[in-house]
């Protein structure tokens, strides 16, 4: 069973952009409410999808430099990496039912 990992700075490159399957990174910080609210639906994705879907978290706050890489200017927002380049872009919280029909076709 998977569990959603946490990264930082250092460890996005291997984690995320060298991972063999798709991750879902999460964006968000320890103020943010429904970040905070969509961590149980990202915890249950990741148990079914084991083996098929990585699911990383990043503090926006402790990493920033990523953050404004990634232009992220508002959380919660989640990207999906494949083979290091995102294909997908899911803005805001929302019920588990809907970020998985955002993830058809890539798991």
């Amino acid at each position: 069973m998977s569990e959603v990992t946490t990264v930082d700075t250092q460890a996005f490159e291997e984690v995320v952009l060298q991972s063999e399957v798709p991750v879902l990174v999460d964006f968000w910080a320890a103020w943010c409410g429904p970040c905070r609210a969509i961590a149980p639906v990202l915890d249950q994705i990741a148990a079914e999808q084991d083996g098929k879907l990585l699911i990383a978290k990043l503090n926006v706050d402790e990493n920033p430099d990523i953050a404004s890489r990634y232009n992220i200017s508002s959380i919660p927002v989640m990207k999906v990496f494949d083979k290091g380049e995102i294909v997908r872009e899911i803005i805001g919280a929302m019920p588990k039912p809907q970020i998985e029909q955002r993830l058809e076709g890539i798991i």
